[in-house]
């Protein structure tokens, strides 16, 4: 009898290890983000496939992507991921809201350079705003990508200092950090949704937007508007989560080849957007924008003029949380040097 117990009790165990094993084949990673698909011109679109690429290739797993916000806008796909519906999400401005502590990055003229935000994010910054977020959200930010420097654009006049922006009417994104931005800098916020814009600039509700050079050119807007200043007042940082209670499910061996693909399409879209911007600034030359690039001293002009009231109001919105203004400029300065 007892050889009998054995037996059934390995048979058993033989199959349950055999049902987990099945479990893991068959689970897929839902990836959604709200770019185009477009792997060659798209930065989320790139990512999004080598990322399948690596996993497919090296674990059981399935990826199924839904670009091109397919499964709604950025708040509702970190919704999705908190929940579990979609595991995997790239989002930028929408984690902020979900992780207030990741509005610092916001933060105007806080990063002289891409260089810079890949070394402050990728370091111990990137990492312990990570586990805050996680402790947050229940998100794991697997790595970070990059949507880009944001710059201004308008239609009346070349901007070359702040007093340049005077009395100009301004498109922003409906976060109250840009509405303090554009006012501490001189000119008329109006926040308008992202898919009102172009009809905004075309029947004159506002004189400018701001947003980085692939997407003013890639969709079209620079032929609604006349100058560009490269002032890159914000680096726009891409965060690439997973659910973390479905990253605890999979096998140590799938959580390392996740994490490692994870950190790969990162930093492909890094390298997608890095083009985007230099083709699009020649782009948009060509076809008759007026671009302009600061010198040093006028970007002070534009620092010292947006950061304090940024600054102030952020460490009132924050509260305990303000803490990380200090911890952001700190790594920024360590990462300059």
């Amino acid at each position: 009898m007892r050889i009998t117990l054995k037996a059934l009790a390995t048979a058993a165990a033989t199959a349950a290890a055999l049902t987990a094993t099945a479990a893991s084949a068959q689970q897929t990673i839902r990836f959604a983000h709200v770019d185009p698909a477009d792997w060659q011109s798209s930065k989320k679109g790139a990512a999004a496939e080598i990322f399948r690429a690596i996993v497919e290739g090296e674990t059981d797993l399935t990826v199924e992507i839904f670009p091109a916000g397919a499964l709604g806008n950025e708040d509702d796909l970190v919704a999705q991921a908190q929940d579990g519906i979609t595991q995997v999400v790239m989002v930028s401005g929408a984690m902020s809201r979900a992780c207030a502590a990741a509005s610092v990055l916001d933060i105007p003229y806080s990063f002289p350079s891409a260089p810079v935000a890949w070394e402050v994010l990728d370091g111990p910054f990137g990492e312990a705003l990570a586990e805050h977020c996680l402790e947050q959200t229940g998100l794991r930010t697997l790595a970070y990508g990059e949507t880009g420097f944001r710059n201004f654009t308008n239609s009346v006049r070349e901007i070359r200092t702040p007093a340049d922006m005077a009395g100009l009417r301004f498109r922003v994104q409906p976060i109250p950090l840009y509405v303090e931005m554009v006012e501490a800098l001189g000119g008329e916020p109006t926040p308008i949704a992202w898919t009102e814009l172009p009809n905004a600039l075309a029947t004159g509700v506002v004189d400018g937007q701001e947003n980085p050079v692939g997407v003013i050119y890639n969709n079209g807007l620079h032929q609604l508007q006349q100058y560009m200043i490269l002032d890159g007042h914000v680096y726009a940082a891409d965060f690439l989560v997973i659910n973390e209670d479905f990253f605890q499910s999979l096998t140590p061996a799938e959580q390392e080849v996740v994490s490692r693909a994870a950190i790969i399409a990162g930093n492909m879209g890094r390298s997608i957007q890095q083009w985007s911007t230099a083709q699009g600034v020649n782009a948009v030359q060509a076809e008759g924008m007026q671009v302009y690039s600061p010198t040093s001293e006028e970007l002070a002009m534009f620092r010292d003029a947006a950061q304090p009231a940024v600054r102030e109001w952020l460490a009132g919105e924050l509260g305990d949380e303000a803490v990380w203004i200090e911890r952001l400029e700190a790594a920024v300065a360590s990462a300059s040097e």
